[in-house]
């Protein structure tokens, strides 16, 4: 082989070599970058998993809410008849206590003022 041939199929076996390196770093990334891209997935069906629950959570929270503003609502207005009742109760008590004491002033017997002379010649 002469001088300039042996040259030339140096170059070939070197650009050979080349390409297969390049070859193999292509392959290596080509590996990398299927496994992202698996890691990629495999975050995304997490971040839809979670997304659905936090939407789930959410509607529970609200429902929750809702109903404990219910109950809230519910014990204000029962609260308040029944301070009202309270205060009815006082009033009419009140009203039945005088007129008690009015009706048993009514059914006393009055004496009379010789009634209580004889009282008194009796006592003495």
């Amino acid at each position: 082989m002469s001088r300039p041939e042996a040259a030339l199929e140096g170059l070939v076996k070197e650009l050979g070599a080349g390409m297969e390196e390049l070859r193999g770093r292509r392959d290596e990334l080509a590996r990398l970058i299927q496994g992202e891209e698996e890691e990629r997935g495999r975050l995304q069906g997490q971040i839809w998993a979670l997304t659905e629950r936090l939407a789930r959570a959410n509607e529970s929270l609200a429902r929750k809410v809702a109903a404990r503003n219910d109950f809230d609502r519910t014990i204000a207005e029962t609260e308040a008849a029944y301070g009202k009742i309270l205060e009815s109760s006082q009033t009419l008590l009140s009203v039945l206590k005088g007129e008690t004491g009015n009706s048993s002033k009514a059914t006393e017997p009055k004496s009379t003022s010789k009634e209580k002379q004889a009282d008194g010649q009796k006592h003495s």
